[in-house]
């Protein structure tokens, strides 16, 4: 048994993660790469290793020739044959053992070249292989030093490189320091695996909130989207597949302390976590906070959609040199165009009376039949108009509302209400007054007259 063998295999298994298999072929390989320098020829050189033992054999297989030896390396004399094997005849194959301790310098430096290459092979493709599944994954890494603008990290048994246009601005480094990178792309190179890392990756933030918040791990909450400008702010859409479960709340743990972690890691980074909604006029309602939004007028087809926003929440919506109104834009991946309640009264589309005159020609149609029970509304009716059947008006959050204007419109300080008056115009203080008049007639005609005057 060859224990110095072994216990050298065990080693390099352990510690490069080389399977010994690999390591007994690099043995095989070399001895043959020896003979071939010892005596000019390997074509008929033979090594068998004992995996058990670590006890290896070389031999060369030779013809027994009776007449004169014609060439040593392939054919061997009767008589030297005899002398190995008693019963040999000519034309037999005979295994005729090498001695290693045989070879000289030059052959054993060969040798031990072929081990050396082979085990620098196999580790790098095993440090490519172990990076290879990390790819768009997370690591932690230590920062060693910089090249030019580029930044080495040591990842643990290779090198990463965070390349400028993947580092955030605003960040320093200092050597020795600990970061987490995501993995952007590994290159399987002659020199070994290239590794290359981001800092600015929407998907470093998505992977730091699985590694933080369980409820992510395990399926409970899922990230739907996430928009990202590295090193300033970034938004996340959650969804919680448990109704009994807050996705938000989820994210940003007790008293923020998951959010708060992770804010940390990306040095001050603003996160802002909404609900994902399917309804694409909610969702960007969700998208563009924290302004608050007057309606929302979508069109899924299109991915486009026109905002309003009280006069004093325009710059806010916007975001500063337009940082929320794009994000949102990302987020949702609608084309986001955001008017005041000023600018949306003399801008087409950004009315409710723009989508009124839609909704009356197919209300005529339904009263006539053209829509039977069974058959199915037009595209987009829904979206628009809610639930299938429903009658009435449009409501302030660009939903459509129940029966009779309920919801009331304020434009040029007055109220348009259409409730039992029959849907008049009245003018700001005008109601009080209309009450205070027809208070005393009890007669329906008179009653009827008086407002007529009134309203003349």
């Amino acid at each position: 048994m060859n224990k110095e063998l072994m216990e050298a295999l065990d080693v390099l298994e352990k510690e490069k993660e080389i399977s010994k298999e690999t390591l007994f072929e690099a043995i095989e390989n070399s001895l043959i790469t020896a003979c071939k320098n010892h005596f000019g020829k390997s074509d008929n050189v033979k090594v068998e290793i004992n995996r058990e033992t670590c006890d290896f054999l070389c031999y060369a297989e030779k013809e027994v020739v009776e007449e004169e030896v014609e060439d040593d390396c392939l054919q061997i004399s009767l008589e030297d044959a005899r002398e190995i094997k008693s019963d040999a005849q000519p034309g037999d194959i005979i295994h005729v053992e090498i001695k290693s301790k045989e070879f000289g310098r030059i052959a054993t430096q060969n040798a031990k070249n072929v081990i050396l290459q082979k085990i620098r092979e196999e580790e790098r493709s095993v440090i490519y292989n172990q990076y290879f599944e990390k790819e768009k994954d997370i690591v932690t890494g230590i920062v060693q030093r910089y090249i030019g603008r580029n930044i080495s990290i040591n990842l643990g048994k290779a090198d990463g490189i965070l390349n400028d246009s993947e580092q955030v601005k605003s960040e320093v480094f200092r050597p020795t320091e600990r970061i987490k990178v995501y993995i952007l792309e590994v290159k399987n190179t002659p020199k070994g695996p290239r590794i290359l890392v981001s800092r600015t990756h929407p998907e470093l933030v998505k992977r730091l909130f699985e590694a933080e918040v369980t409820e992510i791990r395990d399926g409970t909450v899922e990230i739907m989207s996430i928009a990202r400008e590295a090193g300033s702010r970034t938004k996340m859409a959650v969804k919680s597949n448990n109704p009994n479960v807050d996705a938000v709340g989820a994210c940003v743990g007790l008293n923020g302390v998951r959010v708060n972690s992770i804010v940390e890691e990306l040095r001050g980074e603003k996160i802002d976590i909404i609900n994902w909604d399917e309804n694409p006029g909610n969702l960007i309602q969700n998208a563009l906070s924290p302004a608050k939004i007057v309606a929302v007028f979508a069109d899924p087809d299109e991915k486009t959609a026109k905002v309003v926003v009280p006069d004093y929440q325009l710059s806010l919506a916007i975001g500063k040199e337009g940082q929320n109104a794009r994000l949102a834009a990302r987020l949702t991946g609608y084309k986001i165009d955001i008017k005041s309640e000023t600018q949306a009264k003399d801008a087409p589309g950004f009315r409710y009376e723009d989508y009124l005159d839609e909704y009356d020609e197919y209300d005529e149609d339904y009263e006539d039949g053209e829509y039977g029970a069974e058959t199915e509304y037009p595209e987009g009716y829904e979206e628009e108009y809610g639930e299938e059947g429903s009658d009435g008006g449009y409501a302030q959050d660009g939903e459509y509302a129940g029966e009779g204007f309920e919801d009331e419109y304020a434009q040029d300080g007055g109220e348009y209400a259409e409730e039992a008056s029959g849907g008049e115009y009245i003018e700001e203080g005008g109601e009080e007054e209309y009450e205070e008049e027809i208070e005393d007639y009890e007669d329906l005609d008179e009653y009827e007259k008086a407002a007529e005057d009134i309203k003349e």
